[in-house]
């Protein structure tokens, strides 16, 4: 268990507000957002894979507005600082293994976003696979994550990542990136890459299977 829910508690009323500080630091997600609805401008059936405390799936909830929203995380404190409305958002606690199996086919855009590196290698194949199989027919799946190199900001960002979780971090370069999604959906299925704001680390992948 990493120190992080133990610091943002200690913030009070002002949790909130500074956990989005914090993580402006490392990028702008309303930035982000606006790269994937440039790439999906409207989407009805929404998973976010590993939607941690629900900063991501507030800015999915106001971007899409026609959109129905499945949160999902494996943390017991999924969703505990959305501050959006819940009237077509549910959060539920499991992994994307259990909507795919339930709900195989019924989606129409799926977003993983700097989960990955949280994810011990042997898994990922799997992850990756149980999320081709949540996809309906032309659906995108919208792939975010830190790349690793050899900056200050990507250690510092490495450190404070490993500390405040408790996880045993595990970035990737741009091409384990492309490898992984590749042998789940295909390289022809990697259509499109964006970065993100305030650092060049921040890559995002359209993948189109």
């Amino acid at each position: 268990m990493g120190i992080g829910p133990v610091i943002r508690r200690m913030f009070g009323p002002y949790e909130h507000r500074v956990s989005e500080a914090y993580r402006s630091l490392y990028i702008d997600i309303d930035a982000l957002v606006q790269q994937i609805r440039q790439w999906k401008p409207t989407a009805t059936r929404i998973p976010e894979v590993g939607c941690g405390e629900g900063a991501m799936t507030e800015r999915l909830s106001a971007a899409y507005p026609d959109a129905d929203i499945t949160a999902i995380d494996i943390t017991p404190r999924i969703g505990r600082l959305y501050a959006g409305s819940r009237d077509r958002v549910r959060f539920t606690q499991c992994g994307v293994e259990e909507i795919a199996a339930t709900e195989p086919g019924l989606y129409d855009f799926v977003l993983l976003c700097d989960v990955l590196h949280h994810v011990p290698v042997s898994f990922r194949p799997g992850l990756l696979d149980a999320i081709r199989a949540t996809l309906a027919a032309d659906a995108v799946f919208v792939f975010k994550d830190w790349e690793r190199n050899h900056t200050p900001i990507h250690w510092l960002c490495h450190a404070s990542d490993r500390w405040l979780t408790g996880d045993r971090i595990n970035y990737m370069t741009r091409n384990e990136m492309r490898g992984h999604l590749a042998h789940s959906f295909g390289l022809a299925a990697l259509v499109a890459e964006a970065r993100s704001p305030p650092w060049w680390n921040n890559i995002a992948i359209l993948v189109r299977p």
